[in-house]
This record gives structure tokens, sequence and C-alpha cells, in this order.
């Protein structure tokens, strides 16, 4: 599952992205894009448009390509 370099893979992360935006960037160490989709996560779900982060963040972790 784990997909080298300590990183993990497409799939459990894009699964953890659509429980909480941002966390499978967090699993991916890509603390800066997972801080932009859960603020905006947080604000848009205020006004009931934050599955539109939500759908970001699974496809964004899915496609993540490490160019290690």
């Amino acid at each position: 599952m784990l997909a080298g370099h300590g990183r993990i893979g497409a799939v459990p992360a894009a699964v953890c992205s659509a429980i909480v935006p941002g966390l499978g960037q967090l699993l991916q160490r890509r603390p800066g894009i997972a801080l932009v989709m859960i603020v905006l996560a947080s604000v848009l779900w205020k006004i009931r448009m934050g599955w539109i982060i939500h759908l970001w963040s699974c496809l964004d972790a899915a496609l993540f390509n490490p160019k290690t």
C-alpha cells in the first residue's frame, strides 16, 4: 500500500480526503495544499458548498504523482 519514500498510496489518500478534506494531502506529506483545503472546506461548508473542496481534495490525492 505504501508508495515508496514513506508516502501513502493514492487510493488510501483519496479515501482519507473523502472523510476530511486535506487529510490525504497531509498523509502524502504536502502540508501547504492540505491547509488550503482544510480552510476552504471550513469556509465553504458554511454556505453549503464544501462538497466542491471535498471532491477537489479526493481527486488531487488520487492523481498526485510525486516526482522523486
